[in-house]
């Protein structure tokens, strides 16, 4: 946090047991920066096989004290997975958690019966095999659980990773892509701790007195640590996500300067365009580029999105060049985005509000299957729709939908300009106001499986705010 000693020996000890499961230190003998490592696939023919075991095990989300953790393929947090448009993918996950699960690929434009939804739950021993097409353009997406009731306790203990999506497209040609080199992964945590290091979850343990709030940068404790990177290339790109189950984290320099932001969740914007800050909701993705001439500090402002949970200023990596290349002029448009003409889209309301602690989808608490199946939304291939998303409640809320990406109509009555005209997959809905998002649903039906619409704020989630989502033929 801004005016903390800065604990070099912690974070570097914090970041050697991280090294050992997930991670990688970076080369430089000085750097306390680590991120995940990339997961490696098996080729054959056409289709690459990933593996993901989901395990259990601790971790120092506090520095110096022990949390009983989750992981893929080790005890916090999860490997990178690089995946590429019109690739097929096969993915084997094998739960060892001793509860059931199941992985979402978050963002992902998938069939939904292999979207990762409480639906095709799996039992602890056994091993999931869903196999597809990427069919996206690049993006920055993530990996976590999405099983009934226990979202929540399974992603803050540490089960969530990163998946890039590379195109060949001429922006992806332009960019930097060499991944842990000018291209690297920030994961962002704010959690709630006890001071013996449980990790809290739900609404019981978020009222426990005594908490602390960590911030985290890829499982790295950053409360007294700024954490250093040297960057080998002039120009280096930054993946920011939110992994926080609740709380809202905007990202800035310290010294107020301009960042490049590229991508929005669910892929390019038109146009590289400077910002002073991104605003992160819990789920939301970003991309930012830096033309280094000198040391650039990047800072996490953290603000509660739930009952209690962080708050303050946190200077989490300095990223410092030493490098001699000049990098080429961006491209002068990156994406083409067609607004939509919404006058003649299919409308439809979507109602946010509470009974008590419990949370609803048009009246509904989607705590169940039956649940979900009686609060179903139905539509069809290659419907157009713009949802009113009213948040009846004066909550925060991060409203999230699988399956197809969405454009930002209005925001109370107010048309998005800027980085906010880009691809979305999750917005801020703040308490009483009204958001308009359009779609069009594409390329997959089922009349089995549903895709989900919810709250990301993940214990919200947990307390019925979520619904399914069937796309039919007709």
């Amino acid at each position: 946090m801004i005016g903390g000693a800065v604990g070099v020996g912690t974070a570097v000890a914090g970041a050697s047991v991280f090294a050992a499961n997930n991670t990688r230190a970076l080369a430089a003998s000085s750097d306390t920066f680590t991120y995940p490592a990339l997961l490696t696939g098996t080729t054959s023919g056409t289709t690459t096989t990933y593996t993901l075991d989901m395990e259990t095990g601790t971790h120092d989300v506090l520095s110096g004290v022990s949390s009983s953790t989750m992981g893929f393929n080790g005890s916090y947090l999860g490997p990178t997975m690089k995946w590429t448009n019109g690739q097929t993918v096969q993915m084997n996950v094998t739960n060892n958690l001793g509860a059931d699960t199941t992985v979402h690929w978050h963002g992902a434009h998938v069939p939904a019966k292999v979207d990762g939804g409480p639906q095709v739950a799996f039992a602890d021993g056994t091993t999931w095999s869903p196999s597809f097409t990427v069919n996206q353009d690049a993006a920055t997406l993530w990996y976590h659980p999405h099983a009934l009731g226990t979202t929540a306790e399974q992603v803050v203990k540490g089960l969530a990773g990163l998946i890039i999506i590379e195109d060949d497209s001429d922006a992806t040609a332009a960019l930097p892509s060499d991944y842990g080199v000018d291209d690297i992964p920030v994961v962002l945590q704010c959690l709630a701790v006890s001071s013996a290091g449980d990790i809290k979850y739900n609404l019981s343990g978020y009222l426990t007195s005594g908490l602390d709030f960590p911030v985290l940068c890829n499982g790295v404790n950053v409360d007294n640590t700024t954490l250093t990177f040297t960057a080998t290339k002039t120009r280096t790109r930054v993946r920011l996500l939110n992994a926080s189950p609740a709380d809202i984290i905007t990202v800035s320099r310290t010294d107020g300067g301009t960042m490049t932001q590229i991508a929005t969740e669910q892929g390019y914007i038109d146009a590289a365009t400077g910002v002073t800050s991104i605003r992160l909701v819990a789920g939301s993705r970003a991309e930012i580029v830096l033309d280094l001439t000198a040391a650039v500090t990047l800072q996490a402002v953290i603000t509660t999105g739930w009952v209690r949970g962080g708050s303050g200023t946190y200077e989490f990596l300095t990223i410092t060049p030493a490098a001699t290349d000049t990098p080429a002029t961006l491209p002068s448009a990156l994406n083409t985005i067609t607004r939509y003409d919404t006058t003649a889209f299919t409308a439809r309301t979507i109602t946010l509000s509470q009974s008590g602690t419990t949370m609803l989808i048009n009246g509904v608490a989607g705590t169940t299957m039956a649940a979900m199946t009686t609060n179903m939304i139905t539509t069809t291939l290659n419907a157009e729709e713009i949802w009113t998303v009213t948040n009846a409640t004066q909550l925060e809320h991060s409203f999230h939908v699988h399956d197809v990406p969405f454009q930002i109509i209005s925001v109370d009555g107010t048309a998005p300009t800027g980085v906010d005209l880009g691809w979305k997959d999750t917005v801020e809905v703040v308490g009483g106001s009204t958001v308009k998002i359009a779609m069009k649903f594409t390329d997959y039906t089922d009349d089995t499986y549903m895709y989900m619409l919810h709250c990301h704020i993940l214990m919200h989630e947990d307390e019925g705010m979520m619904a399914g989502l069937m796309v039919e033929t007709s």
